[in-house]
C-alpha cells in the first residue's frame, strides 16, 4: 500500500462516520444472513444486536462488551457459526483492547470463559440430538473443548492486537510530545542566549560610552580655566558617578560571561562601515554575494549599527549552509524618514548542492536571534520564501523620530 493511500486510510479510519457505516453494514449483512438461514430466537438477537452495537463503540466503548457477550450469546444458541457475529467479535474485542476498557489479561480471561460457556451448551445440545458424545474423561472427550480452545485463542489474538495498537500509538504521541518539549527548549535556550550576547555587547557599547563621560568629566576640571568651587564638585561628581557605573557594568558583564570566559567579548564591536568587508569574507568561503547600499551614510546609534550588522551577518550565514552557491544580494537602505531598511535575499540553492536540513522551515535558532536583534532596538523582521524563489530577509530599524 502506498503512502497516500496509507494516509487516506487512516483518514477514513479515524473519521466520525466510520464507527457507524461499519456497524451499519455488519448490521444489514446479518440482517440478509438471518433471511437466508433462519435461526431461533436467542441467535436472531444476539446477531443483530452485536452488531448493531458496534456503532457505538467509539463514543461509548465498553459497549464493546455487550458486542462479544452478545456474539457469545448468538453462537450458544445454534450450532450454526454465522459470519457476521464472527466479524462483530473479533472488532469487539479488538474494539476492547484498543479503548483498554478493561485489563488485557481481564477481557482475555472473561472472553475464555464465555467461550467455555458456549463450549458447553454446544455440548449439552449435540446429546440431545442423539450424536456420540464421549463422557468426561473418557477417550476423545478432551475433544469436544477444542470449540472452546479455539474461540479463546481467537479472542486473546483480537484483543492483544488491539491493545498492540494503542500501546504504539501512546508511544508515538509521548514522543511527539517529548520532541515539541524538546524543540520547545531549544528555542528558548537560543533566545536566551541570544539576549545574553545582545547584554554583553551593549554593555560594551555603554562602558565605553560611560568611561568617555568620566574621562571628559574630569579633565574638564583641569582644561577648563575660570572654574568655580562649585563647578569643579559638580564636574567630579558626574567622574565619580560614571566610574561607579562602569563598576557595576563589571559587576553585570561578569554575571553575563559564561563560566570559561569570552576574550572575544572585549574586541571593538562592528558598525555598518564593516559591510564590504563581511561580504568579502562571504565571497571567500565561496558565496556570491553583491552589496548595494542606497541613500547617505548616517552614523547611527552603536546599537542599531551593531543590531543590523549582526542581522546582515546572520543572513548571510544562512546562505551559506541553507543555500550553497546561491547569489546573495544585500540592500542597505538609510531612509529619508530615519528608518534603516535591510534586504537580504538569495535565489536558492544551485543545482547539485546539498543544503542542511531545515532549509525555509523560518524557525531556527538564526532567525530567532535576528529578530531579537530586531526588537531590541523596536524594529521589526520578516523572514521567508521569496517571491522570485530562494529565501528573503527584510529588516526595518527606525532610529529617531520620522
Amino acid at each position: 500500500m502506498s503512502t497516500s493511500l496509507q494516509q487516506r486510510f487512516h483518514a477514513w479510519i479515524a473519521a466520525p462516520a466510520y464507527p457507524w457505516v461499519t456497524g451499519g453494514v455488519l448490521t444489514a449483512g446479518a440482517v440478509t444472513e438471518l433471511i437466508v438461514f433462519p435461526g431461533s430466537v436467542t441467535t436472531t438477537v444476539g446477531v443483530l444486536v452485536s452488531a448493531a452495537s458496534l456503532m457505538w463503540r467509539r463514543s461509548f466503548p465498553p459497549v464493546a462488551m455487550l458486542t462479544v457477550a452478545a456474539g457469545l450469546i448468538g453462537f450458544a444458541g445454534d450450532v450454526n457459526l454465522y459470519l457476521s457475529i464472527m466479524a462483530s467479535g473479533l472488532i469487539g474485542c479488538y474494539s476492547l483492547g484498543r479503548n483498554r476498557v478493561l485489563h488485557p489479561a481481564a477481557a482475555v480471561a472473561g472472553g475464555a470463559l464465555g467461550a467455555l460457556c458456549v463450549n458447553l451448551v454446544h455440548i449439552n445440545t449435540w446429546s440431545r440430538m442423539e450424536l456420540p458424545v464421549p463422557a468426561l474423561w473418557e477417550t476423545g472427550s478432551l475433544s469436544l473443548f477444542a470449540e472452546s480452545f479455539l474461540l479463546s485463542v481467537v479472542i486473546f489474538g483480537a484483543v492483544m492486537m488491539g491493545d498492540a495498537v494503542r500501546s504504539r500509538e501512546e508511544t508515538r504521541n509521548e514522543r511527539h510530545l517529548a520532541q515539541a518539549r524538546l524543540i520547545t527548549m531549544e528555542r528558548q535556550q537560543a533566545a536566551e542566549a541570544e539576549r545574553a550576547a545582545i547584554a554583553r555587547e551593549l554593555h560594551d557599547i555603554v562602558s565605553h560610552s560611560v568611561s568617555m563621560i568620566a574621562v571628559q568629566a574630569e579633565s574638564a576640571t583641569y582644561t577648563t580655566p575660570g572654574l568655580t568651587p562649585e563647578a569643579r564638585d559638580g564636574f567630579q561628581q558626574i567622574a565619580t558617578t560614571a566610574r561607579s557605573s562602569m563598576a557595576e557594568l563589571r559587576r553585570l558583564l561578569g554575571v553575563l560571561r559564561t563560566p570559561g570566559g569570552d576574550t572575544a567579548l572585549t574586541a571593538p564591536q562592528p558598525t555598518l562601515d564593516h559591510l564590504a568587508e563581511l561580504v568579502d569574507q562571504h565571497r571567500a568561503v565561496g558565496g556570491t554575494a553583491e552589496l548595494r547600499i542606497t541613500g547617505d551614510r548616517v552614523a547611527l546609534p552603536a546599537a542599531w549599527e551593531l543590531s543590523a550588522y549582526r542581522i546582515i551577518q546572520e543572513a548571510l550565514t544562512n546562505a551559506r549552509r541553507h543555500a550553497p552557491g546561491a547569489r546573495t544580494v544585500v540592500e542597505v537602505d538609510y531612509g529619508a524618514d530615519r528608518v534603516l531598511r535591510l534586504h537580504i535575499r538569495d535565489d536558492g540553492p544551485a543545482p547539485g548542492a546539498r543544503p542542511e536540513p531545515g532549509t525555509g522551515t523560518g524557525t531556527g535558532h538564526g532567525l530567532t536571534g535576528m529578530r531579537e536583534r530586531a526588537a531590541l532596538v523596536g524594529g521589526q523582521l520578516r523572514a521567508g520564501a521569496g517571491p522570485g524563489g530562494g529565501f528573503l530577509v527584510e529588516a526595518e530599524l527606525p532610529w529617531g523620530p520620522g
